[in-house]
């Protein structure tokens, strides 16, 4: 059994290789191509940064919601970016310094999403009424608060600075800092590795939290440490280049179709290779299909938003 899974591994990884070679390659123009191969370089760069903390958080949300239906954006971690993008040009304008400059833009979106997390989570914790289900509750209904904020803003806005922001709705990888990219990507590759090593914690924590506290394990204090991870690896790559809202819900589930097992040593990386493959072909296809006039994100999300559709009709029919 193992022996097959490594097989499958193996082979994921060798069309990951693949896809980030027809990526980097094809389609490029030859009175450019030095322009268009380090532009692709730079965003390969961030695709393999981007998705494999997306993929892992998901993974990880998963694993403590038992449910794969479920995603870190239920959270209103989205709604909080989009919120976050909007509200400084508005009260500011388009102008001013918190715009204009991209470390403190960055700064900014990160810290307020982090702290969002934080004082949601340690907020439940204190109040005592711990339940992940809770937990998505608040998450939702904030989300939706903000949601509306920021749609309210959006009415009342300039149209100038309407059209400023609106970019900030979507994911896209060609406007990062390298610096930024850098340091982020070191904290990114931390982050992924400690997920990686807690593999062992997740697949005790899907028995259950009576049958995870009779094997020894700290339930409460593995779940917020899991909680943190996420909020920490999909707040720093939304930050980076804006909500990607299904990927990691389309990446997951096709993992544990591909894979029919329960151990996130193996999801974790094959959940990280769909991620990658996912990205460099919708990447592609909008750089030479459509002429870089749409985004990523909206790619995406058509096609896992209907596998989500499809996820629910199934799930449905099995009931």
């Amino acid at each position: 059994m193992l022996m097959s899974l490594n097989k499958k591994l193996i082979l994921l990884i060798g069309i990951t290789i693949i896809a980030a070679i027809f990526y980097l390659f094809v389609g490029l123009d030859p009175d450019i191509f030095d322009y268009q191969l380090q532009s692709r370089l730079r965003k390969t760069l961030l695709i393999l940064l981007v998705g494999g903390s997306i993929g892992t958080a998901v993974v990880l949300f998963q694993a403590i919601t038992r449910n794969r239906l479920l995603t870190p954006s239920i959270m209103g971690l989205d709604s909080v970016y989009l919120f976050v993008k909007v509200l400084p040009v508005f009260l500011f304008g388009i102008q001013s310094e918190i715009q204009t400059n991209i470390y403190i833009n960055f700064a900014i979106t990160l810290m307020t999403m982090v702290v969002f997390s934080l004082i949601l989570f340690e907020g439940i914790f204190k109040l005592g009424h711990f339940s992940v289900y809770f937990i998505l509750l608040v998450g939702f209904v904030l989300g939706t608060f903000f949601r509306s904020i920021t749609n309210f803003i959006q009415l009342i806005m300039d149209p100038d600075a309407f059209l400023a922001v609106q970019s900030a709705m979507f994911a896209n990888f060609n406007g990062s800092n390298t610096t930024l990219v850098w340091l982020s990507g070191i904290f990114l590759i931390v982050l992924v590795v400690v997920a990686y090593r807690s593999a062992a914690y997740l697949d005790v924590l899907l028995l259950g939290r009576a049958q995870a506290i009779n094997l020894g394990i700290n339930y409460e204090r593995v779940i917020r440490g899991v909680l943190i991870l996420v909020c920490m690896l999909v707040s720093i790559s939304t930050a980076l280049v804006g909500p990607i809202t299904f990927l990691g819900l389309l990446t997951v589930n096709l993992a544990h179709e591909y894979m029919r097992t329960y151990k996130h040593k193996i999801l974790i990386p094959v959940t990280i290779c769909l991620s990658w493959i996912g990205l460099f072909v919708a990447e592609w296809i909008v750089e030479n299909l459509f002429d870089a006039t749409s985004e990523v994100s909206i790619i995406i999300d058509l096609v896992g938003g209907s596998y989500f559709i499809y996820l629910l009709m199934k799930r449905r029919q099995s009931s």
